[in-house]
């Protein structure tokens, strides 16, 4: 761990305190800390508890991931593909372990993580999982999506869920560069899923 990390967040910045929020902030802390019925798979340690040092933005973000996540068009399953391609190519450690656990409670099978996380072909799978997988490489890597992959993915998803996938992988790829910048550890003991690059 890093000298400039905070043994309390596990981040670079400390821990907010509660009574250093407005009202607004504190219902957030109060939703983040579990008193509240809160969604946060990370709590307080990780994106959530940095969220708390901007709580208008919190509010904005929370709302759209919230939309993303259980209101959207996108199942569970396709969701958690979508956020894991999303960390494997970005390589973020924190938005992979806290994913993947939730992806195996979604119907992911471990052969579809196993493809994400080792990047390996994606021929073997389903043709909805390999478009997912493909389309986060494609925008994550490469930079760009070829005609011929965005066809396949309107196909299958419309134009609607279409914007949603992506719309949720780029949800996650800011809270990775927030969790990157911030360099936010796992916690104690927490074992790491995702193996370097």
């Amino acid at each position: 761990m890093s000298s400039d990390i905070y043994p309390e967040s596990g981040s670079r910045l400390p821990p907010i305190r509660r009574e250093a929020l407005d009202e607004q902030g504190k219902q957030q802390y109060d939703a983040l800390a579990g008193r509240t019925g809160g969604t946060s798979l990370a709590g307080l340690r990780g994106p959530g508890g940095l969220n708390l040092y901007s709580p208008k933005a919190a509010q904005y973000l929370n709302g759209l991931s919230n939309y993303l996540r259980y209101e959207s068009s996108l199942s569970g399953r396709v969701r958690e593909i979508a956020i894991l391609v999303t960390a494997r190519e970005l390589d973020n450690q924190f938005e992979w372990t806290a994913h993947e656990p939730n992806a195996l409670k979604e119907g992911v099978p471990p052969e579809v993580i196993e493809v994400i996380k080792h990047r390996k072909s994606t021929e073997t799978l389903a043709a909805t999982d390999a478009t997912i997988i493909e389309l986060g490489r494609q925008v994550f890597a490469e930079k760009k999506v070829t005609s011929e992959l965005f066809a396949r993915a309107r196909n299958i998803f419309g134009d609607r869920a279409l914007v949603e996938l992506v719309l949720l992988m780029g949800s996650y790829s800011s809270i990775a560069a927030l969790l990157t910048a911030f360099d936010v550890q796992l916690a104690p003991g927490q074992e790491p899923l995702l193996p370097p690059r």
